[in-house]
C-alpha cells in the first residue's frame, strides 16, 4: 500500500468513527437513501435559504466507506450553493464511476480525492455514493427515496 493509499484509509476510518454533522437537524428539509445491495440507509437533513446549503446533517447506518461519504459530504457541502452542491455531485460521481483522469483535477477532488480507489470495486461504488445521490435528490427536490440502483 502507497503512503497516499494509507492516509485515504486513514481519512475514511477517522470519518466513519467520528462522522461529522452526524444527528438530527430541526427545521430542516430532508431525504432518504438506501442501498438495497448491503441495506445501508440515510437521512440528509438540509437547510437551503436564498440558495445557500446553510445547514446539512446525516443520521443513517451502513458501512464505514458509506458513512465516511456521507460525513465528508456534509463538510464539503456546507456553506456552498445549491449549484455548486451539484457540480460536486457530478464531480463525484465521475471520480468513483471513471477515476479523477475523467475530468477531475485535483484541485476540484479535494477530500474527494480519498474516494478514487473505490471505483475498482463496483459493490463500494454504491456505497460511497449513496449520500450523494440523496443529496442530488434533495437539491433537486424529488420526494423519492434515493437508490444506488
Amino acid at each position: 500500500m502507497t503512503d497516499l493509499q494509507e492516509l485515504y484509509q486513514q481519512v475514511i476510518l477517522d470519518h466513519n468513527k467520528s462522522p461529522r454533522n452526524f444527528g438530527a437537524l430541526e427545521n430542516a428539509a430532508s431525504a432518504e437513501g438506501f442501498n438495497p445491495l448491503c441495506g445501508d440507509s440515510i437521512k440528509l437533513y438540509l437547510v437551503v435559504n436564498d440558495g445557500m446549503v446553510e445547514d446539512l446533517r446525516f443520521e443513517g447506518s451502513g458501512c464505514a466507506i458509506s458513512k465516511a461519504s456521507a460525513s465528508i459530504m456534509t463538510t464539503l457541502v456546507k456553506g456552498k450553493s445549491v449549484s455548486e452542491a451539484q457540480k460536486m455531485f457530478d464531480v463525484f460521481h465521475n471520480l468513483v464511476t471513471e477515476g479523477a483522469d475523467a475530468g477531475n483535477d485535483s484541485v476540484e477532488l479535494g477530500k474527494m480525492a480519498v474516494f478514487e480507489g473505490v471505483r475498482e470495486f463496483p459493490a463500494r461504488v454504491k456505497c460511497a455514493s449513496l449520500a450523494w445521490h440523496t443529496l442530488h435528490n434533495a437539491l433537486l427536490g424529488k420526494e423519492s427515496v434515493a437508490s444506488t440502483e
